[in-house]
């Protein structure tokens, strides 16, 4: 038997509203230690890691590890029949074929229950080592959000280059270019609002901006983000799940775009 409550249907909604354009359909693995979920994009590009730890929910339980194969296009549309603050039960049975969410409102005088098909999902945990990135950048999730946004109007790379002078956004297109520098800086009102970079190394990668784009809609879930970036492996862009865990993205540099700036 596998059930897991969480008090505010908004956290889930927003959790699906981070993946589901990304990953129409996967396998959420139920432990012990919580709901996790990896997933590659379809296009085999960016790869999507999640944990919500147990202890996030109230109650949990989990007596056998169990796989819930999900599409999530379906999932968002039982997810919009709960109010955001109503309470949330998912409940599975071992074996089963079909997991059910049941909403409450707050005052426990509605009371909603659905049914979702599960899926049989092939899914490959790809087993992420824990890496030492050269450079860290913290920032507002919102700014994240907002520099994705003004240069895709623009081009559809982006080349993010970091130094001890902070990190710079740059990218081309038919029409021109773009740049957007964040200065390291510390905001003595709101930590969340500053600009942080821990830095070993200089790093300067180039990256699709319709997937950082897409990473961004998790701006939702924390105030800030964090990207790890290294010249060796896949940028890692980490937003925090409240006290209960995270969501990560990973996403390998564009190789041609090196190549190209090299040529010009």
């Amino acid at each position: 038997m596998f059930e897991a409550r969480l008090p505010k249907a908004t956290l889930l909604k927003k959790i699906l509203e981070s993946v589901k354009d990304l990953v129409t359909e996967a396998n959420l693995d139920c432990s012990g230690v919580g709901i996790s979920l990896q997933a590659m994009d379809s296009s085999h590009v960016s790869l999507v890691s999640l944990l919500l730890r147990s202890d996030g929910f109230e109650p949990y339980r989990c007596d056998h590890t169990i796989s819930l194969g999900i599409n999530f296009g379906s999932m968002a549309k039982v997810m919009k029949c709960a109010n955001n603050d109503d309470i949330v039960t998912i409940k599975a049975e071992e074996n089963a074929d079909k997991v059910n969410f049941v909403f409450e409102s707050p005052n426990q005088d509605k009371v909603s229950e659905y049914e979702l098909k599960l899926m049989d999902v092939d899914g490959e945990h790809l087993g992420i080592p824990d890496t030492n990135y050269p450079c860290v950048i913290k920032m507002p999730s919102g700014e994240l959000q907002r520099i994705c946004r003004d240069l895709a109007a623009i081009g559809e790379s982006v080349r993010i280059s970091c130094t001890k002078e902070g990190v710079k956004f740059t990218t081309s297109g038919d029409l021109g270019t773009g740049n957007i520098v964040l200065r390291q800086g510390a905001n003595v009102d709101t930590e969340k609002e500053s600009v942080v970079i821990e830095m070993q190394d200089s790093v300067e990668l180039t990256f699709a901006l319709r997937y950082l784009t897409l990473f961004s809609k998790a701006a939702v879930l924390s105030e800030s983000v964090t990207l790890y970036l290294s010249n060796e492996i896949p940028l890692m862009v980490e937003f925090r799940i409240e006290d209960m865990g995270h969501i990560r993205y990973y996403l390998a540099p564009k190789i041609e775009d090196d190549e190209d700036t090299a040529e010009a």
